[in-house]
């Protein structure tokens, strides 16, 4: 099956591990295409994860065979994720599910859950756009140690209560966050869950083309313009 959890340079300096799903979805070497951030709004025309690295042909193949893993034998890769929690993420360190991909289906997102559950002492964390399926499933219901805030830009940015639910936006520049009031995440991604405020922001990645794209406007503020 191969090593399931990663880390990078970054990651590794905040005590972190990453999983990771391919960006938007995948049409896997069966021909089965699968979207694997279905909620995704104005968000996917500007996703970091479809550009630079992300785009290499190892690293598109390695997500695709994680996908693959979760869809074709599910109870095999829980089995193999939670071994590898225990032998290699040490306690009070961190899992960011997905710096790619979401939560696309019940089961899988149910299968993070009894993931987390099952190691008290680490944190596992992530960014979402599917906001109506952890209000229904998650809200009141995980283990503590599973964390979570909304990411803006998505097709339910409508059902998330930005007075009251964390969540995440993404700003042009770091002065447009500061107006806005935000908590700039960009010293720390665990920040995202520890931030003394429920209003994270993040300054968009200096991508040329995508910034021309984003122009002066969050990814709420794109998500907001297309309704």
């Amino acid at each position: 099956m191969g090593r399931l959890l990663r880390q990078n340079r970054e990651l590794r300096e905040i005590g972190a591990w990453n999983w990771t799903l391919p960006a938007l979805g995948a049409k896997l070497d069966d021909g089965r295409t699968v979207h694997t951030c279905p909620q995704a709004g104005a968000c996917a025309a500007l996703c970091y994860a479809r550009s630079g690295t992300f785009r290499f042909k190892n690293v598109k193949a390695a997500h695709a065979r994680n996908l693959k893993l979760v869809l074709d034998t599910p109870a095999e890769w829980e089995s193999a994720m939670n071994d590898e929690v225990a032998r290699y993420v040490k306690a009070g360190s961190y899992v960011r599910i997905h710096d790619s991909g979401d939560f696309f289906s019940d089961d899988y997102l149910l299968a993070w859950m009894r993931i987390a559950a099952n190691h008290p002492t680490v944190v596992f964390y992530a960014y979402t756009k599917e906001v109506s399926r952890f209000k229904r499933l998650v809200e009141g219901r995980a283990s503590d140690n599973f964390q979570w805030l909304y990411s803006m830009g998505g097709k339910e940015d409508h059902l998330i209560d930005v007075e009251r639910d964390r969540h995440a936006d993404v700003f042009p520049t770091k002065a447009a966050l500061d107006a806005a009031g935000y908590f700039d995440q960009s010293d720390s991604d665990i920040l995202a869950i520890t931030a003394p405020s429920n209003r994270i922001g993040i300054v968009a990645n200096n991508i040329p083309h995508f910034k021309k794209k984003q122009g002066a406007a969050t990814f709420g503020d794109l998500q907001r313009a297309r309704i």
